[in-house]
């Protein structure tokens, strides 16, 4: 499983990667965390409001923030 958090470096990017990871550790999940803050790369994603998270390719959270409890629900249903 590979997951992007997108985000510029602002708080809540650096908010959503924790929590991200706290959930993955959690789940006992194989996965790749992976960081974006190119803006260029971002907008590829079409997302307007970061952060957003990025599963597989798929554009799973745009411009909020999500608790671990609710990025665990989020990451079992793309696993």
């Amino acid at each position: 499983m590979e997951i992007k958090i997108l985000g510029t470096g602002c708080a809540n990017c650096k908010t959503l990667e924790k929590a991200v990871n706290i959930a993955v550790a959690e789940l006992k999940i194989a996965a790749k965390v992976e960081k974006v803050e190119d803006i260029q790369q971002i907008m590829g994603y079409g997302i307007m409001r970061t952060p957003g998270l990025v599963i597989n390719e798929k554009v799973v959270l745009s411009g909020k923030l999500a608790s671990v409890s609710e990025l665990k629900e989020i990451i079992a249903k793309h696993q």
